[in-house]
């Protein structure tokens, strides 16, 4: 009789935990991204970062320059800076629209860096927007100028405060004592009371990104005053100054400079090309990412010349191809060479973009064979943006596009007849639209093995094989190249190739690399080399030592 209710005593106390554990998974998952707004970003793809404070002014890095800095530093950072600084040039509705121009669905502005400068009319502290010359809230403006075009309203904003540190006799640094908000309780009512601030004064924000230690607490405020809020950076996975090597199974953003630095840097910098910044945005899309490029305002508020350049070569490649980069998904590869993919949702319409050819003269023919793609009956093969029907001032030469599918794959042959340029060339990637398009083969796939072996004369380096796809035979080996550095790997994206050698059934292989740089930190990713394609694993890290 007791061994019963005691059985029925365990099995109260456990529907009682169950019920509980029900209710509280509930009351969690409503604090959350919600589903809907990760299709959202999938789908938009494309944003404009802005990095800017009252230190541009110094054409510094934006607020780590305080760390390690002297109390006469500090204060005259603190104290002094504000004073001069005064964006009188500054026009939103200018870079909402060269955002717009440039395919961009959403921006996201430093409302407080590390700093602990604040954009808005916070009652929070006076190191603020509105004890300067300027004297207004720039987030205000910039809120209503993004919403006037159509774009989402994003915020980035820092937990970690330099300003709150210094205040109260902090070390200023980002790994110390004291530094992470969450260790000091006004320390992380500061925070939270800003972030009430940003959440109630602006109306509905779409997107924020947290940069920093200590966010937890305040990414609750969040979802509980705009439910409908999708924070990237702190919950997905937002890579900084780099692409993944090949796409993820979750939504993902990737956040890119044009230059070395995230600020405003007058001088010593090196952009990349806009031609380059067009590829880094078709990877991101055909590996099923978001792009969010940075601009690095000047202290007077204008775009600095370079940038805008590259904004509006975007612009007019974008006029052009946006169609191929705006709600689609990764096609079964991401690239076969310099031939890059994605597929518009919910269709069979995939586009192929054609890089790396930077001397395509209007009403000239190319030739390209396609492997991936098999046609139907119903297919039409275009080039966006023209009609190829005719081609200025030459009349007589057929601007149609022909196709055909053979057994290799689909042969392609395209004009290009639009002019863009005066001089009738195009350095920038041409996007064929495939329409009713099916898979023509299974893809292999391979993985890049973390950690290589150090040999005493070489590296060995390991991949593995995951499956053939529908080949019998494949060769497999490995690409590499120094590294650049940090923000310079995205400058170019050429590799050297190892040897390879064949395979027959899916396992681990290995290749010695010799004659490498000792002290060079080098990157490499396995690859499979398919009868019809090539495809890639992940990118590793190394130092030959």
């Amino acid at each position: 009789m007791y061994k019963k209710k005691f059985q029925q005593f365990c099995l109260h106390i456990l529907l009682v935990f169950l019920i509980a554990f029900y209710w509280y998974a509930v009351a969690e998952g409503a604090l959350g991204n919600k589903a809907e707004r990760l299709e959202w970003l999938q789908a938009a793809g494309f944003g404009m970062f802005i990095h800017w404070s009252m230190d541009s002014q110094l054409g510094s890095v934006i607020s780590h320059s305080m760390v390690g800095a002297s109390d006469d530093y500090l204060n005259r950072f603190i104290n002094e800076l504000p004073k001069t600084f005064n964006p009188k040039k500054f026009d939103p509705e200018e870079w909402a629209i060269l955002a717009k121009l440039a395919g961009m669905k959403y921006m996201v502005f430093t409302t407080k860096h590390h700093s602990g400068f604040c954009m808005w009319d916070t009652k929070t502290t006076d190191f603020n927007i509105m004890n300067t010359l300027y004297g207004r809230d720039i987030v205000a403006e910039y809120v209503k100028a993004a919403r006037r075009h159509g774009l989402a309203v994003g915020f980035y904003y820092s937990p970690e405060d330099f300003w709150y540190l210094h205040k109260n006799g902090i070390m200023i640094t980002r790994r110390g004592p004291g530094s992470n908000p969450k260790e000091n309780r006004e320390y992380s009512e500061y925070i939270r009371t800003q972030m009430r601030e940003l959440m109630t004064k602006y109306g509905k924000i779409d997107v924020m990104f947290f940069d920093g230690k200590g966010a937890e607490p305040i990414k609750e405020i969040c979802w509980k005053l705009q439910p409908d809020i999708l924070i990237t950076r702190g919950v997905l996975k937002t890579p900084e100054q780099t692409l993944p090597g090949i796409p993820l199974e979750e939504v993902w953003e990737a956040c890119i400079t044009m230059g070395t630095q995230w600020h405003y840097k007058p001088t010593n910098e090196i952009y990349k090309s806009g031609t380059r910044l067009i590829e880094i945005l078709i990877e991101t899309r055909a590996k099923g990412g978001a792009l969010l490029l940075n601009v690095g305002p000047k202290s007077d508020g204008q775009l600095p010349t370079e940038q805008e350049k590259n904004l509006r070569e975007i612009a007019l490649w974008n006029f052009v191809n946006g169609e191929a980069v705006h709600g689609v998904v990764p096609w079964i590869v991401t690239n076969e060479e310099n031939i890059w993919f994605t597929r518009k949702r919910g269709t069979n319409t995939v586009y192929a973009f054609i890089t790396k050819m930077p001397d395509w003269v209007k009403g000239t023919r190319k030739l390209f064979l396609i492997r991936s793609v098999k046609i139907s009956k119903d297919t039409e093969v275009s080039v966006l943006g023209q009609s190829s029907k005719w081609i200025e001032y030459s009349p007589d030469v057929d601007a149609g596009t022909k196709f055909h599918q053979d057994e290799d794959g689909l042969h392609i042959s395209a004009v290009r007849a639009q002019r863009l340029y005066n001089n009738s060339k195009w350095q920038n990637p041409v996007v064929l639209k495939i329409t009713n398009a099916k898979p023509a083969l299974v893809p292999p796939m391979v993985e890049t093995v973390e950690v290589p072996k150090i040999l005493t004369d070489g590296i060995l380096i390991e991949g593995k094989l995951k499956n053939m796809g529908n080949a019998e035979l494949v060769k497999v080996g490995f690409q590499y190249r120094p590294y650049a550095g940090f923000v310079e790997q995205l400058y170019d994206d050429t590799w050297m190739e190892t040897e390879f050698i064949e395979l027959k059934n899916a396992g681990k292989y290995q290749i010695k690399l010799k004659g490498l740089e000792k002290g060079q930190i080098y990157q490499f990713r396995a690859a499979i080399k398919h009868p019809l394609i090539t495809v890639y694993g992940d990118i590793v890290r190394f130092s030959v030592r």
